[in-house]
């Protein structure tokens, strides 16, 4: 049941209740978060070219940003970070020549940010 609330009290009343819905939906989205910045990771790993596994086994994800409104994590390879630019673009070879790039990062960026905004919809919307 409702409940009951002085005409004085409104302000607050109502100012408690955004609040309460506020931090709920805060939470659930920072766990959107983190769990789109796994599933992010794991989707690199999965596509990263292998020569000894070092470099697909590096990718790991970190907490880079948090406060109570604000949570920013980074997925990062953590082993073999001089090499993510190479292998995603491509490069020259010593004795002339081009190695192709192998995409792997880009596309599960771009994976992640559609997942991330089709599941904040969501929860906003459940709130």
């Amino acid at each position: 049941m409702p409940k009951k609330v002085k005409p004085e009290n409104l302000g607050a009343a109502i100012s408690e209740a955004v609040q309460e819905y506020t931090a709920e939906v805060t939470a659930d989205v920072k766990k959107d978060v983190r769990d789109v910045a796994k599933e992010c990771r794991d989707e690199i790993k999965q596509k990263s070219p292998v020569l000894t596994g070092d470099y697909k086994k590096g990718w790991s994800e970190k907490t880079a940003y948090e406060t109570t409104n604000d949570l920013r994590i980074t997925v990062y390879n953590r082993t073999d970070y001089q090499l993510t630019h190479l292998l995603e673009n491509g490069h020259a070879k010593v004795g002339g020549g081009r190695v192709e790039g192998h995409p792997h990062i880009r596309p599960a960026e771009e994976h992640a940010e559609e997942e991330l905004d089709r599941r904040v919809k969501a929860t906003v919307k459940k709130g």
